[in-house]
């Protein structure tokens, strides 16, 4: 396969992937320094007096989880972000689960998201933690035709969080005040502000500013984790605004920490970075039968070669990069490759670089089968794709429709949610085009993992727990290995966590696991 053959800007989301051409730059790019948020009661009347009330639902339950009864209160609705004025600039809408059970003084609160840009948190939120999960007809290759079902999830970590989901704006019910230009909100900063703004209204709402605070966030939402913790603080360079609230916990899932440019222009892989995507498909091959290792423990599979990817393939692809073909290591590493992937020499190419996007469509040819790039256990016919990257994934098409039906069956049924205008899942029109990549007080192309480790200097007893897919080709783990690595985040204060399923790591036999781990993490003393 030729390494650089389908090359295209790729932007990761949680649960979607959008290829495109050019990246282009949000009409205004200076991030407005912000100045701190008052109380809405220190404005006058009149400053409000033509505002809509902001809506809010609040509906009482109780489940079980790990045998045991909890009781909560769920609270859906706005939150309004406003200026110094008092003017409204955006409501942000949100879902909270708060217990009612138990004393709330010390009890620990998550604020979760998904990614996109442009992602609504539905999917964590019916998928893995929240209190009621969509019930799909299998774990692999589900039905995406209705009914789909709903129930209470005895996974949910309610039982030792209090859970707020939040939809930035242009997702979920969120939105831009009228006449304000959404842009305001679509960049790395102008996102990470604007959520900030949220969770300090909330913490004030609901008293709860001495609790333990976590943020968990999904694919491009590892992104807004990493940086939320410079704007939850505040800095006069930055966003003009002291906050002074610091995190004991921050949640990496389908992790991407790459630097991203405002440009098109991406810089050209290493071979390094090229190497990466090896375990992946080793492990794909072996789950679909196509390789010797079919059967042997995904872990072990993805350990031995990961290992060869960072050593001798690596080095043979920078061999090739500098355009020395036919050296005395070229066949060894060709034999290993075919080993681990299943595919010939002929499907791998003198190049001996493996393209995932070439090789979802080839591994399973023979059978007419095509493996998915978000999870790579679904497959969907090879013949007839309609080349959407998002509807004609064979992971993506099956799934999105159950949660979709669910999440719409829970808020109306259980939540009582009614607002007159339809839920965005994701939104990807105008937004992807206008998302301002350009940030403030960082050098230019600095990864994500450096927002990380200044959060951990700034803050000594912040720790990291990162969970990723081995069957997700999309964000794969060993890209999130090496950027934190590179990073020099405090090992001591990191956990990494994979798990047999793909981008959304808790679908596929595996939430259990992973909320026993979430909840351990939130915990530990």
């Amino acid at each position: 396969m030729t390494a650089w053959k389908n090359m295209a800007a790729v932007l990761a989301c949680s649960g979607f992937i959008a290829s495109i051409s050019s990246c282009t730059r949000a009409q205004d790019q200076t991030l407005a320094v912000s100045s701190p948020i008052a109380a809405v009661e220190d404005f006058p009347v009149d400053a409000r007096s033509s505002e809509v009330e902001p809506y809010r639902s609040v509906t009482q339950h109780e489940m079980q989880i790990e045998g045991k009864r909890v009781a909560y209160k769920a609270i859906a609705g706005d939150t309004v972000l406003r200026d110094m004025q008092g003017n409204p600039r955006a409501s942000i809408f949100s879902f909270s689960y708060l217990r009612t059970d138990v004393p709330k003084s010390a009890r620990p609160v998550l604020f979760i998201f998904n990614g996109g840009p442009g992602s609504a948190s539905l999917w964590i939120h019916m998928g893995a933690i929240g209190p009621r999960r969509v019930v799909l007809d299998k774990d692999v290759d589900p039905s995406n035709t209705p009914p789909f079902g709903v129930e209470d999830n005895p996974n949910s970590i309610l039982d030792v969080a209090d859970l707020v989901f939040i939809d930035p704006v242009g997702t979920g019910f969120s939105r831009p005040a009228e006449g304000v230009d959404p842009k305001t909100f679509w960049g790395v900063d102008e996102d990470a502000e604007s959520v900030a703004q949220f969770i300090e209204l909330w913490l004030s709402e609901h008293g709860r500013w001495n609790a333990p605070k976590y943020v968990l966030g999904e694919s491009y939402g590892s992104m807004r984790a990493a940086v939320l913790p410079r704007a939850l603080m505040g800095s006069p360079i930055y966003n003009g605004v002291m906050r002074g609230i610091t995190l004991n916990g921050i949640i990496l899932l389908g992790t991407t920490l790459g630097a991203r440019e405002a440009s098109a222009e991406r810089p050209q892989p290493t071979a390094a970075e090229l190497a990466r995507g090896l375990p992946g498909l080793a492990v794909t091959a072996a789950f679909h039968g196509e390789t010797t290792y079919s059967g042997q423990d995904p872990a072990q599979i993805y350990a031995a070669a990961r290992a060869f990817a960072d050593g001798d393939y690596a080095a043979a692809l920078s061999i090739q990069q500098a355009g020395n073909v036919g050296t005395p290591e070229h066949d060894d590493v060709l034999a290993k490759l075919e080993a681990f992937t299943g595919l010939t020499a002929e499907q791998i190419g003198d190049d001996l670089y493996v393209d995932p996007r070439e090789f979802v469509k080839v591994t399973l040819r023979e059978k007419g089968l095509e493996a998915g790039m978000y999870d790579s256990r679904y497959t969907l016919p090879l013949a007839d794709s309609g080349g959407d990257p998002v509807a004609d994934d064979p992971a993506m098409g099956r799934y999105v429709p159950g949660f979709v039906a669910a999440f719409n069956e829970m808020i109306r049924d259980d939540l009582n949610v009614s607002t007159g205008r339809p839920y965005a899942a994701i939104y990807w029109r105008d937004l992807l085009a206008s998302w301002n990549w350009e940030r403030r007080g960082v050098a230019p192309g600095q990864s994500f993992a450096v927002d990380l480790a200044w959060a951990m200097r700034r803050t000594p007893a912040l720790r990291l727990f990162v969970a990723s897919g081995y069957y997700d080709l999309v964000t794969m783990p060993t890209d999130a290995y090496a950027e934190l690595d590179a990073a020099g985040l405090p090992k001591e204060r990191v956990r990494f966590e994979n798990y047999e399923s793909g981008h959304m790591l808790y679908l596929g036999a595996t939430s259990q696991a992973f909320s026993s781990d979430l909840r351990e993490f939130i915990t530990a003393k």
